[in-house]
């Protein structure tokens, strides 16, 4: 089936990572305006179908509305939203700091709280809203030194279930993917011995995200869908 973004805008955050990137040139080329929104600073100039936004703090939920100001006045609207903000840190209990787990917990919850909450009202006006999640396979269980990780992104299901029920009869869908290990020269470098082919692309992951924000999935909400590779 084929799907088209056209006269869609879709926000992605984490813009500048790996699936960030990968997904913004994916909806481009299925006709869709992008809002890119990072901490870091994106060289890319803004344009007529593109709004950049950099310098952005998604834990300060200030700075998410100054985002929603900026989208209404350069696009007048927003459809669809993407949380792809986050962060991972592999932290045992013992002999690490407690803080990991309030960082984690911002970099992965608060961050996906925050711009939910914050461009609500601009997705309210579309007549087929959609927000995408990023959690994680480690939702369901968590391995060693996984504990911090696994709980905020066991936090980001949760909140895309709660968030589904309360916007079902709105237009808007809430769904997250729970993908495993992504195949990025980060986590090839990291882990050089694995079976780099049995991980998820980028690519592959951003089909699904695709997916859950075309039209063809208005009937799917409050889901968390595996994305697992052959793992």
């Amino acid at each position: 089936m084929t799907q088209s973004l056209s006269r869609r805008v879709v926000a992605i955050t984490g813009a500048l990572g790996n699936l960030g990137e990968t997904l913004a040139d994916m909806a481009a080329a299925q006709g869709a305006d992008l809002v890119l929104i990072d901490q870091a600073t994106m060289a890319m100039p803004s344009s007529h179908n593109r709004l950049v936004l950099s310098g952005i703090d998604l834990t300060s939920l200030a700075d998410c509305q100054a985002v929603a100001h900026q989208i209404n006045r350069y696009f007048g609207r927003l459809d669809a939203l993407v949380n792809g903000a986050g962060g991972y840190a592999w932290e045992p209990l013992l002999g690490s700091a407690i803080e990991a787990w309030d960082r984690l917990y911002s970099l992965n919850l608060r961050t996906a709280l925050n711009a939910s909450k914050a461009l609500l009202p601009l997705l309210l006006q579309s007549s087929a809203g959609r927000i995408v999640n990023i959690g994680s396979s480690m939702a369901a269980k968590a391995g060693l030194g996984m504990g911090a990780y696994a709980a905020s992104k066991s936090s980001v299901l949760r909140l895309t279930e709660s968030l589904a029920e309360e916007l079902k009869d709105m237009s808007i869908t809430v769904n997250a993917v729970l993908p495993s290990v992504l195949d990025t020269p980060q986590n090839r470098e990291a882990m050089p011995d694995a079976e780099h082919q049995r991980w998820v692309t980028p690519a592959q992951l951003a089909a699904v995200i695709l997916f859950l924000i075309s039209e063809q999935a208005s009937a799917v909400t409050g889901t968390g869908i595996p994305v697992i590779g052959r793992m």
